[in-house]
């Protein structure tokens, strides 16, 4: 018990040191991929001002941000002393704001998008993969897998303009776009709550399609895998039934790949659907990202994308973890 602990512990600790290692490596390359991007964040501010701006002007905004200064070292060592106390600068675009407010001001829209996208998609199209794994070449297993293929390969934000095309705009059944109807806003709080609940159906659904998709064909064909084994025909020969054999041997192991792609998914959540949310014009994190790219805003681009990252390598961390969970082999 002791040596089965030890191991564990160092499996652990291996992980959470190379999870360190790639957010320093995210962090360096995040500050050099957003200075290498063509355009100057001065120039692009005072575009609507051309005419009454001079060269000083512009020059002095440039030493205001500090985009006058080396990029080696002078930048990325004030870069990296700020990230570590989590301070992540202030907005160009939105005129000295900080940062940080407007991440948590857009977060809260984007992980009810995303997230609860995330929780339909795996709640059903894990089910439906392991059932369709489970009774292959049934009707449902053809059906499920001819589905899923078509919304994995579908475009989010195609998938996104046909529902607004169909439920919107045909049926006039849900709104198009926004997170709120403006005339409901000073309305009572089931009103608010049923109004902010209908204009999340159509963003929800044009993500958890997607998604579903990926999660249905990974868990069939984990599923699919596993019922061929050896050790479920021994099962089978013991006297077991199905259902039992589906639950003790069958569904934990065919869990494993789908533990990566989940946990991987869950990273998306922080980011958010980028094109999806441009469909909908949803005020989250998608959409700020758009608006800061436009504006060449460095700050609000690298804080956006090292949250990105960290999000995915926190996600690759809890997948290594729970493999370890599931199959002690890998703790080896």
């Amino acid at each position: 018990m002791v040596g089965r602990g030890s191991r564990a512990g160092q499996h652990i600790s291996r992980i959470i040191g190379r999870a360190l290692v790639t957010l320093l490596m995210v962090a360096v390359l995040n500050f050099i991929l957003f200075r290498i991007i063509p355009g100057d964040p001065a120039n692009m501010l005072l575009a609507g001002a051309r005419g009454a701006v001079t060269p000083e002007q512009i020059e002095a905004l440039r030493q205001h941000w500090g985009l006058d200064r080396p990029l080696f070292p002078d930048q990325v060592i004030n870069y990296m002393s700020t990230i570590l106390h989590g301070d992540f600068g202030y907005s160009f675009k939105f005129r000295g704001q900080p940062v940080a407010d407007l991440i948590l001001e857009r977060l809260p829209a984007t992980l009810a998008l995303v997230g609860v996208a995330q929780l339909v998609a795996i709640a059903s199209g894990i089910m439906l993969g392991i059932y369709a794994g489970w009774r292959r070449q049934g009707a449902i297993d053809h059906i499920a897998t001819g589905a899923s293929m078509a919304l994995y390969s579908t475009p989010p934000f195609w998938l996104g303009m046909l529902l607004v095309l169909i439920f919107s705009t045909a049926l006039g059944w849900l709104p198009a776009y926004g997170a709120y109807s403006p005339s409901l806003v000073d309305a009572g709080m089931v009103d608010w709550m049923f109004d902010r609940a209908r204009h999340l159906v159509l963003p929800i659904a044009a993500v958890a399609l997607g998604l579903i998709g990926q999660y249905l064909v990974v868990s069939r064909a984990a599923m699919a895998d596993v019922v061929t084994e050896d050790y479920m025909v021994t099962a089978r020969a013991k006297g077991l039934t199905g259902g039992q054999m589906l639950m003790r041997h069958a569904f934990r192991n065919a869990m494993l790949p789908v533990v990566t792609l989940v946990t991987l998914n869950l990273g998306y959540v922080v980011a958010g659907a980028i094109t999806v949310e441009s469909v909908f014009a949803w005020p989250g994190i998608g959409s700020l990202t758009v608006t800061a790219l436009n504006a060449r805003d460095y700050p609000v681009l690298q804080a956006i994308f090292l949250l990105l990252g960290a999000s995915i390598v926190i996600a690759n961390l809890l997948a290594d973890i729970f493999y370890g969970m599931l199959d002690p082999r890998v703790r080896r």
